[in-house]
């Protein structure tokens, strides 16, 4: 049991490590905003309002919703949608004044801050009893779990990670065997070049002189341009996180392709078999962390039921179908399970995290990385 303690332990301070975070609990505030909020008060408030639905891009929400009526005797429903649809929606709903989706969660990131939150379409909402467990990054907009997205190998083809460093990547050996999402139906893979350059782009040029032991000279404007442009030339394969997936981890393959997926299409190595593995050490970084926001929308006719469902998520029973996905929880006091597939709490400070502040400008910037990959992709 010490041992498994221990664990929880290092798990969480290694989550609070890859998220770059320093939790600031502004104590006067936070004081006085916990005296003030009475859960009861909330859950009474919220049943006597209308019923209300929650966008969000798994499929586990329709089992949460469920579980969230029958624990607080307030009627919720989950549809699963996916992050640019649930924007298309917000923005409908919003201009027609007739709100379908009273909760968001984890809605293109980019939007959501270049567009959504600015023009009040959604609202964010931290509760005030939980606030000092999430760290201040996290707290405005409310994250309620990050995505990590790791690079993945087969593991029955290799003992270990056969790559260890990005740029290699770029070479002859991995032409036509890569695999992600699409980036133009998951723009947010265009909005994680945008984030490397931004903030991480020193980082891609010394990967570059690790690997080659010179250092990257490129016409681009950027170490990550030039990397970028190297890999679209790779031709990566772009489909859906399934296909992604089984063109890593189907077993029996004698060239198998090396991806980068949400460490939630780990747990196909029970349902189906597949030999996915998390590459670690992977120089700069073995994957991101995409940050899943929880917000209101503007119009909700209920509100406070909206409020008390993100409450709910924020707690260990309503998160823990994602949890078990891989997925952290914005409350730093919730540990990944330890049987979770991919065993990436160990390795959350190799991720690179998306910084939701500079969001906006992924937006503006999203078709221009779009339209730099289209030019430079070849089969």
């Amino acid at each position: 049991m010490a041992s498994n303690n221990n664990g929880n332990e290092r798990r969480r301070r290694g989550t609070a490590s890859a998220l770059c975070l320093g939790v600031s609990l502004a104590l006067g505030g936070a004081a006085h905003a916990q005296d003030a909020f009475n859960l009861d008060e909330l859950i009474a408030a919220a049943k006597k309002e209308k019923p209300i639905t929650v966008y969000a891009v798994t499929g586990k929400i329709v089992d949460t919703a469920q579980a969230f009526t029958a624990k607080y005797g307030v009627q919720a429903s989950g549809k699963k949608v996916n992050e640019a649809t649930q924007v298309e929606l917000m923005i409908r709903e919003h201009r027609a004044g007739n709100v379908v989706g009273d909760v968001s969660l984890a809605t293109d990131v980019a939007s959501a801050m270049g567009e959504l939150l600015p023009a009040g379409i959604a609202t964010s909402w931290t509760p005030p009893d939980i606030e000092g467990d999430i760290p201040q990054k996290l707290r405005d907009p409310l994250v309620v779990v990050s995505d990590p997205h790791v690079w993945t190998y087969n593991t029955e083809k290799y003992e270990t990670c056969p790559v260890t460093n990005i740029w290699q990547l770029t070479e002859p050996r991995w032409k036509g065997k890569l695999a992600m999402l699409d980036l133009f139906d998951k723009p947010l893979y265009a909005d994680w070049f945008n984030q490397i350059e931004t903030h991480h782009d020193a980082d891609v040029a010394k990967a570059y002189e690790d690997l080659y032991g010179k250092k990257l000279e490129t016409g681009e404007k950027s170490a990550t341009a030039a990397w970028v442009k190297a890999f679209a030339e790779n031709a990566p394969l772009l489909t859906d996180s399934s296909s992604v997936a089984d063109a890593a981890g189907a077993p029996g393959q004698t060239d198998p392709f090396f991806v980068i997926t949400s460490v939630a299409k780990y747990r196909d190595n029970e349902a189906k078999g597949l030999k996915l593995g998390l590459c670690s050490g992977v120089k700069p970084f073995s994957g991101f962390l995409y940050p899943g926001f929880g917000l209101i929308a503007g119009q909700t006719k209920s509100p406070n039921a909206a409020k008390l469902f993100l409450h709910y998520l924020m707690t260990e029973e309503g998160i823990a179908p994602q949890t078990a996905d891989g997925k952290l929880s914005g409350n730093m006091k919730i540990a990944l399970p330890a049987d979770e597939p991919s065993r990436v709490a160990d390795h959350l400070d190799e991720l690179m995290a998306f910084d939701a502040a500079t969001a906006a400008d992924d937006l503006d910037k999203r078709e221009g990385w779009q339209d730099f990959w289209r030019v430079n992709y070849k089969k």
